[in-house]
């Protein structure tokens, strides 16, 4: 039997690809080579336009019903604070990563994924018509597709023969969640997490030939706080990480494509890797099922790194600046006087938070015209909804109010027709299982009608008739 999709790592990107796939009609298979899912707090939240995607894909009540979640009050540059006082398009889920990933498993479950644990990749072959995987103990298994959603050290993209250049590692940092009864001291960073509960971070210029492969103990956090003393009780879990900072060469090769971790790694400074990870995989995962369902057009899977490699480049720009921020050179504390001191004006505070949190992000939208919004996140507008169907352009449906979000709670392309005619949404026909055109009103259009991808990029605006766009991104009519 040969699966669809196999997608290896259970972490928050697989979970999102999966239900990005069976929402839209995929059946992906999920493996993972733990028995169980870590449980360690890597990030604690999440941030920007991952957030707006979130709310877009109906999970943003969900999140919010488990943790704190609306307009961010504080992020940094390098712990440089920003103001944000400016700012009133950047949102936050407050959130551990455990909760996340749980979030993220029980939808897929609910969706009728597919989810195998203790199941550890050891061999990928590929030819032209899919690609077979070795499995530690077990028998071997065939896909059309794989993606690797397996971390920084991913074995799908070793296997797979991707290269992954970029920067070696200066500093080691050790990560820890534990509880402290006489609460924190000096000597490293220290966040509450509550009941006593705190996260400890540790930094060092990274040792000559240190082997981390050997299992992190308390002794090791102790020595790394430089002799302070602390108390240290219930330990939850320890981690290292470093600064290192890498990208795939490729995000896809042949049948074989990398997301999250697997495709770029860099210092965790804000959580981007949870963010973009969540970002790689919604934008895969329409791309995806169009190929499973045989109506993509020809570059269509090709658009996945050709859109998300310079994202994720942007990513390790930043958290590269970042790091010479936090270094220990003698040059460093000049540094962040001149950054800090150029991030008291809000317009560079703009660039930086839009930076960081991919509110600018902008994708190349052939045949779509020169509109300012054209290939950006299309904005959350207010609308009065007057119809939806699935091509015709009939506008069948309820009057009410409604929002942007609320049409792209599966990943299907939206024709929004904002004309008082219908005249754009009268003239398609024949993408009825891949596109629905939706009428309605707005009180000020940002301009009169709208192709909006599944990913939440609007792909054409109004000027001229859609249909080249819509060959582009969704292929041939039916």
């Amino acid at each position: 039997m040969t699966e669809d999709v196999v997608i290896v790592g259970a972490g928050p990107t697989g979970l999102m690809l999966a239900g990005e796939l069976l929402l839209a009609g995929v059946r992906p298979v999920v493996l993972d080579r733990l028995p169980e899912p870590a449980g360690q707090t890597k990030a604690l939240g999440i941030l920007g336009r991952a957030v707006d995607m979130l709310d877009y894909r109906g999970l943003f009540d969900r999140f919010s019903a488990q943790a704190p979640a609306g307009p961010t009050g504080f992020a940094h540059f390098g712990m440089i604070p920003l103001d944000l006082s400016g700012i009133d398009d950047l949102r936050g889920i407050f959130i551990r990563q455990p909760d996340t990933e749980r979030i993220l498993l029980d939808r897929a479950r609910e969706l009728g994924a597919e989810i195998r644990r203790g199941h550890e990749v050891t061999g990928l072959r590929q030819d032209r018509d899919g690609v077979t995987l070795d499995i530690h103990g077990g028998i071997p298994l065939r896909a059309r597709y794989v993606v690797g959603c397996d971390g920084g050290g991913s074995t799908v993209r070793t296997l797979a023969g991707i290269g992954f250049p970029g920067l070696p590692p200066t500093r080691l940092l050790r990560l820890a969640e534990v509880e402290l009864p006489d609460g924190p001291t000096s000597g490293a960073t220290f966040v509450p997490l509550g009941a006593g509960i705190y996260r400890v971070v540790t930094s060092e210029p990274y040792p000559p030939g240190f082997d981390r492969s050997t299992p992190m103990t308390v002794d090791e956090l102790r020595a790394s706080l430089g002799g302070h003393h602390l108390t240290i009780g219930a330990v939850h879990w320890l981690s290292r990480f470093t600064d290192a900072s890498r990208q795939a060469e490729r995000y896809r090769a042949g049948r074989v494509l990398l997301a999250g971790d697997a495709a770029h790694t860099h210092l965790p400074a804000g959580g981007p890797g949870l963010n973009t990870g969540l970002l790689d995989a919604v934008n895969l995962g329409w791309k995806l099922a169009a190929q499973v369902h045989t109506w993509a057009p020809p570059t269509l899977l090709d658009t996945y790194h050709t859109e998300r490699h310079p994202a994720g480049a942007r990513v390790l720009l930043h958290t590269r600046a970042q790091a010479a921020l936090l270094s220990d050179g003698q040059h460093t504390p000049a540094l962040r006087e001149v950054v800090g001191r150029l991030l008291r004006h809000e317009h560079a505070v703009r660039e930086v938070v839009n930076l960081m949190f991919a509110l600018d992000t902008r994708y190349d939208m052939p045949a779509g015209g020169t509109h300012p919004l054209l290939g950006r996140w299309m904005p959350d507008l207010a609308l009065t909804h007057a119809g939806t169907d699935t091509g015709t352009g009939t506008g069948t449906g309820t009057d009410g109010p409604t929002r942007v979000a609320e049409l792209l709670r599966t990943p299907t392309a939206v024709l929004l027709d904002l004309t008082p005619d219908r005249r754009y949404a009268a003239g398609v026909t024949g993408w009825q299982d891949r596109l629905a055109v939706v009428t309605a009103h707005c009180a000020d259009p940002p301009a009169d009608a709208f192709l909006i991808r599944p990913d939440g990029h609007v792909a054409w605006t109004a000027g001229t008739p859609p249909h080249e766009a819509l060959t582009t991104w969704l292929g041939q009519p039916c």
